[in-house]
């Protein structure tokens, strides 16, 4: 009985599945916002990011110059590394759908903490153009390069969504558990936990 299970229960080749993706975006709470790290995570979970990674550390002037290379030029230069330089920050992957663009918006413009009207985190927790609180990466190439500066032995791969994941699953992963428990229901074998881990067994050595 079980080679017949065997020979119906057809596990999907994963390998020709299509993979599911999210974005990835790095961002950091500034040295003048660390002491609300804590409320500022909390506000990042409601908005349904998902925090890969972790990091507290303080930047030397050199890192910081190396990390806003493309600011370099511009008045706020000079200030820019000595302030991010002058106590600890805390940079943090994160990962949603629209990671990117989200980040950017639940932070806001650095003109909003001019503005009493405006809820956006910057008009929070930020002081001044200077002391605004958070970065969040630009574009995709950004953030690649800004998670791999802040987290060196990170692999930068897309992590699956939970619409993406529900649709995987309903497409592929379901439709082979139900096939295999209706095989289960007709042969009834002795064990079947250990008939249905020897056919997917079965199909992962013949990869």
């Amino acid at each position: 009985m079980t080679s017949t299970l065997e020979l119906r229960l057809r596990v999907p080749d994963f390998d020709t599945l299509p993979r599911v993706y999210v974005e990835r975006t790095l961002a950091i709470i500034k040295p003048d916002a660390v002491h609300k790290s804590e409320e500022i995570e909390d506000v990042i979970l409601k908005e349904g990011f998902t925090i890969l990674q972790k990091r507290r550390l303080q930047l030397t002037q050199e890192q910081c110059s190396n990390f806003y290379a493309d600011q370099h030029g511009k008045a706020i230069f000079p200030r820019l590394i000595i302030f991010m330089s002058s106590g600890p920050i805390i940079a943090l992957t994160l990962a949603r759908t629209n990671a990117i663009a989200h980040w950017k918006s639940l932070m806001g413009q650095i003109t909003d903490m001019e503005s009493v009207e405006t809820e956006t985190k910057r008009a929070k927790y930020g002081t001044s153009e200077l002391k605004n609180a958070f970065h969040g990466s630009d574009s995709f190439p950004a953030a690649e390069r800004e998670i791999k500066f802040m987290f060196p032995n990170s692999v930068i791969e897309p992590t699956p969504s939970k619409e993406s994941t529900q649709e995987y699953l309903s497409r592929y992963v379901n439709p082979t558990l139900l096939r295999g428990l209706t095989e289960l229901c007709k042969h009834k074998p002795f064990n079947p936990c250990v008939s249905i881990q020897c056919c997917i067994n079965t199909r992962l050595d013949h990869k």
